[in-house]
């Protein structure tokens, strides 16, 4: 007997689509095609309405936030689909949480599932056990091919072949390697911020310089021809990426950033991009290739932009202040080596310990 009744037939089809990235979405069309002709099939097999959600195209199914899928279950919901349609059952979901979520609000409401194996109805015993063991398998599936894809990413890194992107002023040469950019200008631009923060000793002064100057700089853009050199005016993160890449003082390094995972609103999010400390960096070599900079000079630089931090606690050195005290912005307590609260009072100052204590008051200039 036919799974499909007429009640499945008098409410509307659904199909849902979805590819997991862009680059999907973008190259493999096929199983566009193949995903978008399943509204053919479902009004071969009688219904004369039939809706598609593609809302969800670049979109993992891992447990991300979808809006595809979060109103393909708001629909079912109302009652509304007999049936719902995909390439298999295991694309509507990889996380047991949506995947079962699914299956359940399928039972209650009597909507059954199709793909190109098979028609099942969650409300049969049989069908259940199946569509969950298809959605087990799919979830491990997926948990494997990740596995094996970070451990060959993370075996290239450690021979020092990965390059995820390029910064300006290198290019990719054969064998996985990269070299100096043989454009003079783009040359001569990054020698000129490293030239002026030796000079300076100052991020902001160099930014401060070359726009008073109406100097652009390089930048890497990439867009539908592929990676383009564009020249415009920096701003402050511009310089200080420039300055703080281990790429330029010739040291190949991977692992600087870490994804982190956080639960909101029910859905899982991942934030990424979030730096970790030198010291758990999961590759640095040193001397990997031609830098711009030496490696000392790159540490020295690292320190120094690090020392003239502000708002990063009293034990951090922070930038030196205009005033007319001695030594403004680079006065210590002789005990904790803290720096003080200096205060201006007349034609003396005063200055305050971290604890509270009140210094002896001096003229200024003194």
């Amino acid at each position: 007997m036919s799974k499909i009744r007429a009640e499945h037939l008098a409410r509307r089809a659904c199909v849902y689509i979805r590819q997991s990235t862009f680059d999907q979405v973008q190259h493999n069309r096929e199983s566009q095609l193949r995903q978008y002709g399943l509204a053919d099939r479902a009004r071969e097999l009688g219904w004369p309405d039939v809706s598609v959600i593609d809302d969800d195209l670049g979109r993992s199914g891992s447990g991300i936030h979808r809006p595809g899928f979060e109103k393909l279950l708001a629909t079912l919901c109302s009652g509304e689909i007999g049936a719902v349609f995909c390439i298999e059952a295991s694309r509507l979901a990889r996380n047991g949480r949506d995947w079962h979520t699914l299956l359940e609000f399928c039972r209650l409401v009597g909507t059954i599932l199709i793909d190109e194996d098979g028609i099942y109805d969650p409300r049969e015993p049989n069908d259940r056990l199946l569509l969950g063991m298809k959605g087990t398998l799919s979830e491990m599936e997926l948990s494997t091919f990740r596995q094996r894809s970070q451990a060959a990413l993370d075996q290239k890194a450690k021979r020092g072949e990965l390059f995820m992107t390029v910064p300006i002023g290198y290019v990719r040469v054969p064998n996985n390697r990269i070299e100096i950019d043989p454009d003079r200008r783009i040359r001569e631009a990054l020698d000129l911020v490293f030239q002026k923060f030796r000079e300076l000793g100052s991020v902001r002064q160099v930014l401060l310089w070359i726009r008073q100057e109406n100097i652009e700089l390089p930048a890497v853009s990439y867009g539908p021809e592929g990676r383009h050199v564009v020249w415009r005016l920096p701003i402050y993160n511009t310089v200080l990426k420039m300055l703080t890449n281990p790429t330029y003082g010739g040291a190949y390094a991977f692992g600087k950033t870490k994804t982190i995972v956080r639960i909101e609103n029910g859905r899982k999010r991942l934030y990424s991009g979030t730096h970790v400390n030198r010291e758990d960096w999961q590759v640095l070599i040193v001397e990997h290739h031609a830098g711009y900079i030496s490696w000392d000079e790159y540490e020295s630089n690292r320190k120094l932009i690090t020392d003239n931090a502000n708002m990063k606690g009293n034990m951090v050195r922070g930038s030196v202040k205009r005033g007319s005290s001695l030594l403004p912005g680079l006065l210590r307590c002789g005990h904790c080596g803290r720096k003080p609260h200096i205060a201006y009072s007349g034609t003396k100052l005063r200055f305050t310990h971290i604890s509270g204590k009140v210094g002896k008051a001096m003229p200024q200039g003194l």
